[in-house]
Order: structure tokens, then sequence, then C-alpha cells
């Protein structure tokens, strides 16, 4: 639409003052034409029109105090590091393994990645077994064990009457998000 060719004069007639006085006058006769029944249901609607805008108003100054405040206490958070477990190089492992088979030889002691299984054929051993555990358990440098499979007598299968399957790990601290 072009303003050069827009009809300035249309507009004018609803800004004269002419207009102000047709619209009081239309606003006086109102109740002689629409009936009060009319008047009464507009009041109602344009009240609870207000009422509405009145509760939007205030919920929206609760949401903003509650954003703020949330956004206050995200700041008061804070950054804690993130601990993970790191798998244990095979080969400290297997040198691991290599020494404790010269100290235990009642056991039989395996790796397997960074699991170290012991197991004995009789519970006899299980002293043997116990000491060869808590070997494990303080093991090596910065060593985090955890104890995947324990087993002793009849709960173990017919081959070995004590097995403990040790997973190593090491723990890493890395930095928060």
């Amino acid at each position: 639409m072009d303003f050069k060719s827009f009809d300035w004069k249309y507009i004018q007639k609803y800004t004269s003052s002419k207009a102000t006085g047709d619209l009081n006058k239309f606003l006086e006769g109102l109740p002689q034409h629409a009936g009060q029944t009319v008047l009464i249901a507009a009041a109602i609607a344009w009240g609870t029109a207000a009422a509405l805008g009145l509760f939007t108003a205030i919920q929206t100054q609760q949401m903003i105090k509650l954003r703020a405040d949330l956004k206050a206490t995200e700041a008061l958070k804070p950054s804690v590091p993130k601990i993970k477990n790191v798998g244990i190089d095979k080969k400290n492992v297997e040198q691991f393994v290599s020494k404790a088979k010269e100290s235990y030889k009642g056991l039989d002691i395996r790796a397997n990645a960074s699991t170290i299984v012991i197991t004995g054929r009789s519970t006899s051993n299980f002293t043997e077994f116990r000491e060869a555990v808590g070997h494990v358990q303080n093991g090596g440098n910065g060593w985090r064990v955890s104890l995947e499979k324990l087993c002793v007598g009849r709960e173990c299968d017919k081959q070995y009457k004590v097995a403990a399957s040790l997973k190593v790990n090491k723990v890493s601290v890395e930095k928060a998000d």
C-alpha cells in the first residue's frame, strides 16, 4: 500500500470532534436500544475479563520472582567434580598376578583384562584364599577393587570350593560441567 495514494480524509471523519460527540450520543442511547439484559451480560463479561487480567498479572509477578529465586539458587550450586572408574592396564594386572602366583601356590590366580580371578579346589585353602583377596585389595597404587563374584563351599561349582572375581580400576577425577 502506498501512503501517497491513501485517503487521509477517510480517517479524519473518525477523529473529528463531531465523531467524539457521535460516540458519546451512541453510548448514552445504548440502554434504550440494547436493553438492560444485554448491558448486564456485557458488564459481567467485562468484569470477568478484568478479573482474569488481574489474576494473570499477579501470577506473572509471582513467576518472575520464582524465576529470580531459582537463578539465585543455581548460582549458589557448587561445581562438583565427577569421579569415574578407569580400567587398569592389562600389563600391570598380569605383572601383579605373576607375583601373587608365587606367594599363593595353593590357589589358581588368573588375569582377565582388568579382572583378577582367584580360585581354589578345596575349602582347606580358605586362609590362603582370604589372604590373596586381601593382597589384591591392597595390590597397586590407587587401585579401587570391586568384588564381582565370591563363593565359598557349597555355593561354588563342583570344580572349585573357593572363588572370587575382583574387578580392578583406578579412580579418575574429572572437572565438573
